[in-house]
């Protein structure tokens, strides 16, 4: 018993002077994914093992039905292993017992394998009867209220006067307007990127945006955690919502411990002398038949910038690392779809692999390609069944920069008869049949990339035509946060004064857009007719499944029929500042029998026999 007593004075002595024996370090510091799903139908797993020196690790399995160790892997860095398991879909959902030994230091780890929430058949994704609403966590609400930074990541600042620092929205702000987005009649929404951006701030500079991803499992701290995005996407579902995450396989961020301490020499795109090589942003090479070798290696092996490093997709272990996350935030968040940044500058045959893969597992759910090239050809190139494509991309949404740019340019014109104005629709749609399918293009006419519509300024009729194109024609509509309320702003100086923080997302704002209080007058007749089309949209399969046909502009007028199952609305867009006299015999085709219909928008009749008096800039959506 003294002797006891002894060693026990002497622990607590040596505790108070800390030269307690430490406890026996871990062998490995994580795995990713951290768990994994029964039944998938692509059997193979890779585990990525983190932890000093783990390389040289002995890997055993302990016995378990249906799951068998298939390989390791052992990379350039000594930090890393890859372990690949085989499970099968019989395997039932419990914990795998996977024992690393290092040399004297063992450790056993009870991986867990869970129960799918659905099949993959199941997972529906967006369609063309869908609006998407596009908005970034940062500057849209805060709802947790935190100003200070948080402990534990590098140097920031939360500043809402520095359009280019960080704000302080976070996911938590989302998930309170959720009634919002149902008033305003909106069906999906987009948020940019959610996932850890663990980078300091550099002159002023900030990954507010996301798009510099430093840990691809876990939800910036900034935005709230894991599970707050797990809420977020439950409670969107319970609002009748779908939400759409934006990935981003081309590039990481600079501090991304892959970047600090890389897993295998060719993990990043890095060329042979070590030198930076910058893309040339231009994506045309990818395609071209007569495009040289430099070319394409600068357009895909280039860096984004400087801080964001090149994955390299060619190394097979980087791309199943990526398809994993893909597929581990779908059964683990439930999110109804995936915007791609950046699509084109990856490697083509690897995303495609990542698109057929996906799509095997879930037929139904959508994926959409960043694919900035303002020519109908290239952008229906990169569609999936494409016929002019010798690599089928398998992706079954394109992004319309075409229907952009030129609605863009419309905006500051008259319609004349052959080129100017809405011309430039019209002369854009003409190439439709280039795409294996219309239905699967998503139009917008601004992003956070981009310009606002309305700039500096508020030509309301011009934005009411360009909303009324995409609402109305045959794409899926992309919607940005604010153009409801009149949001303007250019990128001339910064990207920032093009995604301010929305009015009343903050709880110190002195007006609050959310509510018909706190609008103008202006901001409210803006808002009303949103409202209206978007919530006349929702259930037209006239809209997300009729046929179109269109004529060509005459008087300054672009004119087009969709029609469903015996039911017809007529689109008449004046292009012009003045009063048209429109002959409406010129559309009998389309207009049939009917004398008269209805504007969705106004709810005024609208005799369509002689004709028509448009006003100059009018929109009209009419009902047969």
């Amino acid at each position: 018993m003294k002797l006891k007593k002894i060693f026990a004075l002497v622990g607590l002595a040596l505790s108070a002077i800390g030269l307690q024996a430490k406890p026996t370090p871990t062998v490995i510091d994580k795995i990713e994914p951290a768990f994994w799903y029964c039944g998938m139908k692509q059997t193979d797993l890779q585990l990525m093992v983190y932890g000093k020196g783990i390389r040289n690790a002995q890997v055993t399995l302990g016995d378990y039905d249906g799951v068998l160790l298939k390989e390791v892997v052992r990379l350039d860095s000594p930090n890393y292993l890859l372990v690949y398991l085989k499970v099968q879909q019989s395997a039932a959902p419990g914990k795998v017992q996977l024992t690393f030994r290092q040399g004297k230091k063992k450790q056993t780890v009870a991986y867990e394998l869970r129960r799918r929430d659905k099949q993959g058949y199941e997972r529906k994704g967006f369609t063309s009867a869908d609006v998407l609403y596009m908005l970034m966590p940062d500057r849209f609400a805060s709802g947790r209220g935190i100003t200070e930074p948080i402990k534990g990541l590098q140097p920031y600042t939360v500043d809402r006067n520095e359009p280019s620092l960080r704000h302080g929205g976070d996911l938590e702000g989302v998930r309170q307007h959720l009634d919002y987005f149902n008033e305003l009649g909106v069906t999906a929404l987009w948020l940019t990127p959610v996932l850890e951006n663990d980078s300091p701030d550099r002159d002023k500079q900030s990954t507010y945006h996301g798009y510099a991803t430093t840990n691809y499992y876990r939800v910036d701290p900034r935005f709230g955690t894991n599970e707050d995005y797990k809420t977020l996407v439950d409670d969107c579902h319970k609002h009748g919502l779908k939400l759409v995450m934006d990935m981003i396989f081309n590039h990481s961020g600079l501090e991304h411990p892959w970047n600090q301490d890389r897993p295998s020499k060719d993990w990043y795109n890095v060329p042979e002398d070590g030198s930076y090589l910058q893309t040339s942003y231009k994506l045309t090479p990818v395609l071209d038949p007569y495009a040289s070798q430099v070319d394409r290696d600068e357009t895909t092996l280039g860096w984004f910038v400087p801080t964001m490093p090149d994955l390299n997709q060619k190394n097979p272990h980087v791309m199943r690392y990526l398809i994993q996350n893909s597929k581990w935030w779908i059964e683990y968040v439930g999110i109804d779809g995936i915007r791609m940044d950046t699509y084109p500058y990856a490697d083509r045959q690897a995303m495609a692999d990542w698109m057929k893969e996906l799509q095997e597992e879930y037929p139904d759910f959508n994926v959409v390609g960043e694919t900035w090239v303002t020519e109908p050809a290239y952008t229906a190139s990169w569609q999936k069944d494409s016929p002019n494509q010798t690599i089928n991309s398998y992706l079954p949404t394109v992004m319309d920069f075409a229907f952009y740019d030129r609605i863009t340019q419309a905006a500051g014109e008259e319609t004349d008869e052959w080129w100017q104005g809405l011309n430039r629709i019209y002369n854009s749609f003409v190439y439709d049949y280039l795409y294996p399918n219309t239905s699967n293009v998503m139009a917008f006419i601004e992003n956070h990339d981009t310009d606002r519509f309305l700039k500096n300024g508020y030509d309301v009729p011009m934005l009411k035509q360009a909303l009324t194109l995409l609402l109305t024609t045959k794409r899926i509509p992309q919607l940005y946060y604010g153009t409801e309320v009149l949001m303007n702003g250019t990128k001339e100086v910064t990207d920032g004064h093009v995604r301010k923080d929305f009015p009343g997302g903050w709880a110190s704002d002195t007006k609050n857009c959310f509510t018909r209080e706190g609008r103008t007058t202006e901001e409210n007749k803006m808002f009303d007719w949103m409202r209206t089309l978007l919530h006349w949209r929702q259930g037209q399969k006239c809209i997300s499944e009729g046929t179109m046909t269109h004529f060509c502009p005459i008087k300054g007028c672009y004119v087009y029929a969709r029609q469903h199952e015996g039911k017809t609305v007529l689109v008449i867009l004046n292009g012009t500042s003045h009063q048209v006299g429109l002959p409406m015999a010129r559309y009998k085709e389309v207009v049939g029998t009917a004398t008269k219909g209805t504007d969705v928008t106004t709810g005024r009749t609208l005799y369509l026999t002689g004709t028509l008096q448009v006003g100059p800039r009018e929109s009209l959506v009419i009902e047969l």
